[in-house]
């Protein structure tokens, strides 16, 4: 690389250790982005572990002056030596020696364990193999921010890679950041002491000569050492108070958009049907088979199997309204429900002849263990939804899958306990179709209800008192099945209220929402209140239910029955019960509450202020980011952009000059601008002898007066040159130019690139052709 300016043997050690401890802290400010992503300290471990590793690497790099491929080889070296110990410690053997499966993890990790991470729901567990992404971001950061600092001519080079793996760690984490201020405060101060006591270090290497000249020349040195430090420490000082200053009274931040808001979820639950509308056909089909078995079902629990809250006039759904929603399905892992509380159990469940995609499970779910033959396959097809605390298996079901369930069985509060619980501040999905008559009967049956639990239980008392119970099967008395705006409106109007789960929890759902209660229908089995105790329950399709459940704040989401009793069944002499016959009084909206902190169970929405679209609602910001990006990008290039089209066009013209000794000389002029751009002394006007003499020494090259020599006879000698002679000419032109930009630095070509310094003569002779043409100018 051009830019290095030898290994560390040429440095002083002071300057050396001063290069890896600002990198060292430069990389540790980025691992504090990763706070908020992991649920443990385990990643401060993957990431300083990797930041040193990959700071030795540089070191031993500089030092031995090792090339690129040398370096990218010790890299992958330590990356499979130490990444066991850092990363994959539960798959090492003693918690540092790397087997089989740490090596295949590890190699598998540089490519999947980008997606899995932004797949995941934060905060992710150390243990699902996530620490493989912060340990690659601060190796490699390691290792080129190292090398840079350690090499570069240009320290401040060793920033790129830093900020690099900064920007990283925010694009890879949450919307809610750890520490932001202090990060970039930290990070800038680093870097802005750095480079300054750099840049003074440097200065008195360079002021050598002059200490040991005199006394009074090394005091002047050790003042200027002074003064530069001062200077430093007081722009880090402004920078600091700027930036506190400008948090503190800037305006509330807006939200910061990351890679995890734009990851296409990788399962679509919305392919399937709900499973509410095959509620009838599990009871009517599926009444004596074993559909699966439960060992170890805690007291008073209950198996969840959907959850639902959106209702469209035909069917109740999940609702597709992006991250945080009950459509969202994440990969399985073994840290959910991070915030349940209850009482920990250990549930397994075997499937018999239960079908489909949803898997059963109790409570709040933390891990899924599977065995059986198809274990790996449903392990990797798993998904978990933690603002329901769902799960699915896109692989399907089949006889002979199990699963143990490590959860948190919930408390159920009591209605004293909930006298002055008001409901959750949540975002609900907004619901279609609703029966006209459903607010109306709801303001009647909750007219005298005074407290939140008063209103949800009034409602789930007047269904369960007032209607009548009915499968609608063969024995049964006619009720439709289904639950569309029809037959929710033939519920609450006929001369009867005949129905059995699938329509009472929807019509109970639907009046809780029409009061301003966040609520939603669950499907799953639960045992009787008079079945004798088991230590194994017998999943069925007879005992299948529906229920309710309402969030209330800071306590979760309850459970309500509002299914009439089986054995209260209509005959053809009751007629239909009718709400207390009150006036109309509709209930006032429920006052404005405080947003409340998210129940146990509810996965936290971040987006409960705006309205979530459908469809391609991340394009938006892809196209506005990339736009910005491309800007500028282009921003940048441009004044490459246009110097290079001036300084390509002037050599075209010098190239395609009409007489070939114009092309000869339009060939050295080539060369002296060259060189003037990059900063060769040479003086204008100066003969090609005197010029070639400059640029000889300066770039090292000989051959410059060889071919300075060869121009003034082509130029002044008997004859036209031969267009041999003129190729050959730019040829040697060439490679002396090429010869002359590999002695220097990037950032001198760089440099060279935007210089104006060659165009000044031309410029100056424009303007005065130019003023020659004016009226009044010299003849």
């Amino acid at each position: 690389m051009s830019a290095a300016s030898g290994g560390t043997a040429s440095r002083p050690l002071r300057i050396v250790a001063l290069d890896l401890i600002a990198a060292f802290l430069l990389l540790t400010v980025t691992v504090i982005g990763f706070a908020t992503t992991f649920d443990g300290p385990q990643y401060v471990l993957a990431g300083v572990g990797g930041t040193a590793l990959g700071l030795a690497i540089a070191y031993l790099g500089a030092r031995l002056r090792w090339g690129i491929l040398t370096l990218t080889g010790a890299t992958l070296g330590a990356y499979l030596l130490f990444g066991g110990a850092l990363a994959l410690p539960h798959t090492t053997i003693a918690g540092f020696i790397p087997t089989l499966e740490t090596l295949r993890e590890l190699a598998l990790g540089t490519i999947t364990s980008w997606k899995q991470l932004l797949t995941t729901v934060p905060p992710v567990a150390a243990s699902d193999g996530h620490l493989v992404v912060p340990l690659i971001l601060t190796l490699a950061g390691g290792v080129l921010t190292g090398s840079l600092a350690l090499r570069a001519r240009r320290p401040a080079w060793a920033l790129v890679p830093a900020l690099i793996v900064l920007v990283a760690s925010i694009l890879l984490g949450v919307a809610q950041p750890a520490a932001p201020l202090i990060e970039g405060l930290a990070f800038a101060g680093v870097a802005v002491a750095w480079l300054s006591l750099r840049a003074s270090w440097d200065g008195d290497r360079a002021a050598v000569r002059v200490e040991s000249a005199g006394t009074s020349d090394a005091a002047s040195v050790r003042s200027s050492r002074v003064r530069r430090l001062v200077a430093a420490g007081g722009v880090l000082a402004i920078a600091a108070v700027a930036g506190v200053g400008a948090a503190a009274f800037a305006q509330p931040p807006t939200h910061r958009y990351i890679l995890r808001d734009f990851v296409v979820p990788p399962f679509d639950i919305s392919q399937y049907p709900s499973p509410l509308q095959s509620f009838r056909g599990y009871v009517r089909d599926d009444a004596d088979k074993t559909l699966f078995t439960v060992t170890g079902l805690p007291e008073g629990a209950r198996v969840r199997l959907a959850t639902m809250d959106a209702y469209n006039g035909i069917v109740y759904n999940v609702a597709d309204d992006g991250a945080g929603s009950s459509s969202a399905f994440t990969p399985v892992r073994s840290n959910m429900s991070p915030d349940a509380t209850g009482t920990p159990a250990t549930v397994r469940i075997d499937i018999r002849e239960l079908g489909g995609v949803w898997l059963p499970d109790i409570g709040a779910p933390r891990e899924f263990s599977f065995t059986g033959s198809r274990a790996a396959d449903l392990a990797r097809s798993a998904h978990f939804n933690d603002a329901t605390g769902t799960a699915v298996a896109p692989a399907g079901l089949a006889a002979g899958d199990g699963y143990t369930l490590q959860t948190v069985i919930p408390v159920i509060p009591s209605d004293a306990a909930l006298a002055d619980v008001p409901f959750a501040s949540l975002k609900m999905p907004k619901q279609e179709g609703i029966p006209e008559k459903l607010a109306d009967l709801a303001s009647q049956a909750t007219v005298d209800a005074e407290t939140p639990i008063a209103r949800a239980r009034a409602l789930e008392s007047w269904l369960h008192t007032d209607g009548f119970f009915s499968h609608g099967l063969a024995d049964d008395v006619v009720s439709l099945s289904g639950h569309g705006t029809n037959r929710i409106t033939s519920l609450v109007t006929g001369d009867q209220m005949i129905g059995d789960d699938e329509q009472y929890a929807v019509t109970m759902a639907l009046m809780a929402r029409q009061l301003g209660m966040p609520a939603r229908v669950v499907m799953g089995w639960h045992p009787k209140a008079d079945d004798p105790a088991e230590t194994m329950f017998t999943a069925t399709g007879d005992n299948l239910h529906a229920w309710v459940e309402i969030a209330f704040q800071g306590v979760g989401w309850v459970p309500f029955d509002p299914t009439p009793d089986e054995d209260n069944e209509p005959n053809d002499q009751t007629t239909k019960p009718h709400a207390n016959p009150k006036p109309q009084v509709l209930q006032p909206p429920p006052p404005a509450q405080e947003p409340a902190d998210l129940p146990p169970a509810i996965a936290e929405d971040r987006d409960q202020d705006e309205e979530q679209s459908n469809g391609i609602d991340w394009l938006g910001p892809v196209l506005l980011y990339g736009g910005i990006s491309l800007g500028v990008v282009v921003l940048l290039a441009l004044p490459f952009i246009v110097m290079g089209v001036i300084k390509g066009a002037r050599r075209a013209r010098r190239r395609s000059a009409a007489r070939s000794a114009d092309r000869i000389s339009g060939g050295w002029d080539e060369l002296v601008d060259s060189a003037v751009d990059l900063r060769a002394p040479v003086v204008q006007g100066a003969t090609r002898a005197e010029s070639a003499a400059i640029v000889g020494a300066t770039f090292a090259q000989p051959r410059v007066g060889e071919l300075a020599t060869r121009a003034d006879l082509e130029v002044y000698g008997p004859g036209e040159p031969s267009a041999a002679d003129v190729d050959a000419f730019w040829r040697e032109v060439d490679d002396i130019v090429g010869g002359m930009r590999g002695s220097t630095s990037l950032w001198q070509r760089l440099r060279a690139r935007l210089s104006l310094r060659s165009l000044r003569p031309g410029l100056a002779a424009l303007r005065s052709r130019m003023a020659l043409r004016r009226p009044g100018g010299a003849a």
